[in-house]
């Protein structure tokens, strides 16, 4: 029988998998509502939506898995961190900016 531990372990890596596929869908259908009104705002929401889900759950779990499994070393942990950070921040960023813009 499976232990918690490894229950959650399991739960832990399918729902970042699942956050990384939902953001896809999310940024994919921002980026079609841009081509279709083909205007600033919407290239900054798409770009800003893409960047905070699908790219920083992307980074995230890619990076928890190889670290699970020992590919990369402990020393690129927060290396990881801070590059997941920063494409939220961006994308949050490039969100704000797409509400307050004007075009």
């Amino acid at each position: 029988m499976a232990t918690l531990s490894a229950v959650l372990d399991w739960l832990i890596v399918s729902l970042a998998l699942g956050s990384t596929l939902v953001g896809s869908y999310v940024g994919y259908q921002a980026y079609r509502g841009y081509r279709r009104h083909d205007s600033r705002t919407m290239r900054a929401l798409s770009a800003g939506l893409f960047f905070l889900t699908a790219v920083a759950f992307g980074v995230a779990f890619v990076g928890s898995v190889l670290l699970r499994q020992g590919y990369i070393g402990l020393q690129y942990q927060q290396p990881l961190t801070l590059v997941t950070r920063l494409f939220q921040f961006c994308g949050v960023v490039l969100i704000a900016y797409s509400l307050h813009s004007r075009g």
